[in-house]
């Protein structure tokens, strides 16, 4: 993989993210807190831009009415379909085969008993040198 310099550390601040081009594909860089990660710019679902859509955190439930936020900013929603992926790893926490007009028991389950999505967002390996970013794709 190329090397590419992709800005100076300071131009991305905590919690921004900087859309760039290298070796043909649009890549948008993120800064969570100091670590820096890399998405292809484009949702494995429909090909949304992936730079549009909000970053969200985690939320989890044990019970009804009982919730827990957590990962603040580390997860980004495509802003077509609303489809949330981890930042981190660009793995999907939604599932297109469980969307479904049709209606299907209810029950409780503990949150271990889920499994992640099945799709995953291109990432590019990202690391500082000399107060810049840079990029490998």
């Amino acid at each position: 993989m190329a090397r590419h310099v992709v800005a100076p550390v300071a131009e991305i601040p905590p919690g921004g993210r900087k859309v760039v081009d290298a070796a043909g594909k649009r890549i948008v860089v993120f800064n969570l807190d100091g670590d820096f990660f890399a998405l292809l710019d484009r949702c494995p679902h429909q090909g949304g831009p992936l730079s549009g859509g909000l970053q969200c955190g985690l939320t989890q439930s044990d019970a009804p009415g009982t919730y827990r936020f957590s990962r603040a900013g580390e997860f980004l929603r495509c802003p077509w379909h609303q489809w949330e992926f981890d930042i981190r790893t660009g793995k999907s926490w939604f599932d297109p085969r469980r969307v479904k007009v049709r209606p299907f028991p209810a029950h409780v389950e503990p949150g271990a008993a889920l499994v992640e999505g099945p799709y995953t967002a291109e990432t590019f390996p990202v690391r500082v040198e000399d107060s810049y970013v840079v990029v490998e794709a």
